[in-house]
């Protein structure tokens, strides 16, 4: 493997086309001699004070990658000069004096610092000049020195002694800063605890999986054969692979079995390349498998999502829940049905991260007592994902294994529009927004929709934590018939209703809307009444009009006085349906998420209608009313005319 890399010249760079090197430090270190050196190959007569851009020609070193250099000013006035060209540096490279200890102090206490101060993350090489003016009494070696600095300074990728006037190491200074751009070590390799870091582990592990044909968990010598031609375009002698598992089971006896390579050799082996200083033939094989230098797979490989308005959502097809059901039962080590924390962390051991460990997924849906996730939640956390973020679905289905075209695995529904119009919904999942004002029992619903299923492990509690930003929960709702349909929940915290609202598509992507409130409060009826008018007008002037409900919530309290006349006003005014009753602490749900799901399923019902949107109706049918008369007038008119002209052609023709 190490010897096919070492002449891959070739080689993809993670897209880079050129490198640029910003080269900074005291007056006096070296910086123009160093790059006049460099270019010019030999030492220079006479250095002026600054330099302009150099540049070395793309075969001046095996990358093949073209680099400029920028040299900087030591003048206070160039200050902001200067840190313009840092931030726009690919890499850093820091000059001290050898022979001016000061200059090596000033490192620590000013330039890297400064770098920080300035938010320059990229690589640093720190250049000891003038080598041949070091005091040769010194004893102290390089490395002595700079390790402290590098234990502060992580950024600090190598560190080298030069001297412009003897040629001394001067061409490595820039291939080692090149080096560290093209192929970086932070992304691979922890310098503090000398392994390989989480996201490269996981990459490479899915490059392992790819790579076992057989799935025996070993790669054999055909297979490492084939996975060196891939990644080098060079195949390894028998006696070469021989060499391979020799050199791993000397150091690591578990990393070769009698079939072959394993995982853990795999990773061993790459850690060992790094160690060495060999980070190009890391990086040759995660950039041949499609990583880029954030080891997460290149945006080249994700189809683009079809192009939808704002009123189509992105489902799943039948094809990608065959597989997500499949590989949920792949890894249901002890088969009962869920799958513990552990086993789904195994399950995504292959991608960057576990996509629902994070917001809006984490929480959001249903689990057992243990943590563990049913094939339902399973499946309800990749639906919520892919309304979400569909990209995102077909990057963490790539990760797990999906084979063929990925694109297949989505699909984009109707407009929400034209389903108003066919007076039914096709859709799979259902987005509900879930408004109501503070303590009304919004966050109550959700928790309760979570723990509706078989398991019921969110039990009700009384104390109230106010709701600050959006939140969601996704489960399954089993519906007459046998048909399963997946409801997202989308809580709007009562803040955050205007600025939802100043969006004209606020409601696009919405199929129905649920208002809960108070059932004893009447203050919290007044207050859902106002959001439903607020979100029905809304609909009304941005033709996106959506089903909605009403929840009264805590059924088990007493009802202010008059809520049934009230709540009969406004549904007999708005058109709505009466209030749905329900009581969270003592469980009673009323088949409120079948009805929310048949609503949504059903999408020309449930329009509420304000009395604006009435008057304008009514406008809009008299216009029509109006134009349809002038229509049926301007026709027996015209009628009349034609009859007219009959009459008076036959008249003439008979005298």
């Amino acid at each position: 493997m190490a010897r096919a890399a070492a002449g891959n010249a070739n080689q993809n760079h993670g897209g880079r086309t050129a490198v640029r090197i910003v080269v900074a430090g005291d007056q006096g270190t070296g910086k123009s001699s160093l790059i006049v050196t460099a270019a010019a190959e030999n030492y220079p007569a006479n250095v002026p004070p600054l330099l302009p851009p150099t540049r070395l020609p793309e075969d001046f070193y095996p990358e093949r990658v073209p680099i400029t250099i920028i040299d900087t000013s030591s003048k206070p006035e160039d200050n902001g000069k200067v840190a313009e060209d840092l931030k726009a540096a690919d890499a850093v490279v820091l000059t001290y004096a050898c022979d001016q200890p000061h200059t090596l102090e000033r490192l620590s206490t000013f330039w890297l610092p400064k770098l920080r101060q300035l938010e320059v993350k990229v690589p640093v090489i720190v250049v000891g000049c003038k080598l041949d003016l070091r005091d040769e009494n010194q004893e102290v070696s390089l490395e002595q020195v700079m390790s402290p600095i590098m234990q502060q300074f992580r950024e600090i990728e190598t560190c080298i002694e030069c001297s412009a006037f003897k040629h001394i190491q001067i061409p490595e200074v820039f291939y080692y800063a090149q080096k560290a751009v093209l192929h970086p070590t932070a992304p691979l390799f922890d310098q503090e605890t000398q392994t390989l870091k989480d996201q490269c582990v996981r990459a490479l592990k899915r490059i392992f999986i790819l790579c076992d044909h057989d799935r025996d968990g070993a790669l054999s010598d055909p297979e490492l054969n084939d996975f060196q031609v891939k990644c080098f375009n060079a195949p390894l002698q028998p006696s070469e692979i021989v060499g391979v598992k020799r050199v791993v089971q000397e150091k690591l006896p578990e990393g070769v079995n009698d079939r072959g390579l394993t995982l853990t050799g795999f990773l061993f082996l790459h850690a060992l390349f790094i160690e060495k200083g060999r980070l190009e033939t890391t990086w040759t094989v995660l950039r041949k498998f499609g990583y880029n230098n954030d080891i997460r797979l290149s945006e080249e490989l994700i189809p683009n999502i079809p192009k939808r308005t704002s009123d189509q959502s992105v489902e799943l097809t039948n094809e990608a829940i065959d597989f997500l059901s499949a590989t949920f039962n792949l890894y249901d080590d002890d088969h009962d049905g869920a799958l513990r924390p552990r086993e789904l962390e195994e399950l995504f051991s292959t991608a960057p991260v576990s996509p629902f460990s994070e917001f809006p997924f984490k929480e959001a849906e249903e689990k057992n007592a243990f943590g563990g996730l049913s094939l339902d939640g399973f499946l309800s956390q990749w639906a919520l994902m892919t309304l979400l973020n569909p990209a995102s679905t077909m990057e963490n289905l790539i990760y797990i294994g999906y084979a063929g075209d990925v694109s297949s695995a989505i699909r984009v529904t109707r407009k929400r529009r034209l389903d108003r119009k066919k007076q039914q919904s096709e859709r799979n999942v259902f987005q509900c927004f879930v408004f109501g004002p503070k303590k009304a029992g919004k966050s109550a619903l959700l928790d309760s929709f979570l723990g509706s299923g078989n398991w019921k492990c969110r039990p009700f509690s009384d104390n109230y934590h106010p709701t600050t930003k959006e939140r969601y929960a996704v489960n399954h709702v089993d519906q007459p018939g046998g048909t399963k349909k997946f409801l997202v929940l989308r809580e709007v915290p009562e803040d955050g209703v205007s600025k939802l609202l100043s969006s004209k598509d606020a409601l696009a992507a919405c199929d129905i809307a649920v208002f809960v409130h108070d059932s004893s409060d009447e203050l919290s009826w007044k207050r859902a009444t106002e959001l439903l008018v607020e979100v029905a007008c809304h609909g009304e002037n941005t033709g996106f009009q959506v089903p909605c409900l009403i929840v009264a919530a805590k059924d088990d309290l007493d009802s202010f006085p008059l809520a049934i006349q009230h709540s009969t006003r406004v549904s007999q005014d708005m058109g709505t349906e009466a209030p749905i009753p329900i009581s969270m602490k003592l469980g009673d749900f009323n088949s409120v998420f079948r009805k929310i799901v048949s609503a949504a399923e059903h999408p020309h019902l449930s329009i509420p209608e304000t009395e604006a949107g009435r008057s304008r109706k009514q406008y809009h049918r008299l216009i029509n009313r109006s134009l349809m008369f002038v229509s049926v007038g301007a026709a027996v008119a015209i009628v009349g005319l034609a009859a007219y002209r009959v009459y008076a052609a036959r008249k003439n023709a008979s005298s």
